[in-house]
């Protein structure tokens, strides 16, 4: 699905490849890492703002289990999980997470050609707001 509205929205090969990484780094954490009964992805495409045109993936969960703690600490070498996020920093040119109530929602921006993807992923953006359209074209599932 990922890729079918991304290349709707004319984003290029390269983005449209990054994305669904990132959408399936960041579902496969809230299945693995929440007692969430429903995801919501989100995909925004984001232009004109003069940050340069680019795609905004977002993912909420519902949040823990009261009393069920997050996996936390350093991951060894030989583990072979662990390192979702680090890639969602490798093709992102910017990513956070908010807590939204009991849940999180955990954010990526890709740009919309590949050549315009910086070496300095610069500040973090705030996360996005509400409904459907982000500030741009919106769609989620």
């Amino acid at each position: 699905m990922t890729r079918a509205q991304l290349t709707g929205w004319g984003a290029c090969e390269d983005t449209c490849d990054a994305a669904a990484l990132v959408v399936s780094e960041l579902v496969t954490n809230a299945i693995v890492h929440t007692a969430s009964r429903r995801i919501h992805c989100e995909l925004h495409d984001l232009r004109d703002d003069g940050e340069g045109e680019r795609v905004r993936i977002a993912v909420r969960d519902e949040g823990c289990i009261p009393g069920d703690a997050r996996p936390a600490g350093r991951i060894a070498p030989e583990e072979e999980h662990g390192r979702g996020l680090l890639l969602v920093a490798a093709v992102s040119t910017a990513w956070g997470a908010q807590e939204t109530g009991p849940g999180l929602l955990v954010w990526a921006e890709l740009p919309r050609d590949a050549g315009a993807r910086a070496t300095d992923p610069g500040p973090v953006p705030d996360a996005p707001h509400g409904g459907p359209d982000g500030g741009g074209s919106g769609w989620a599932w």
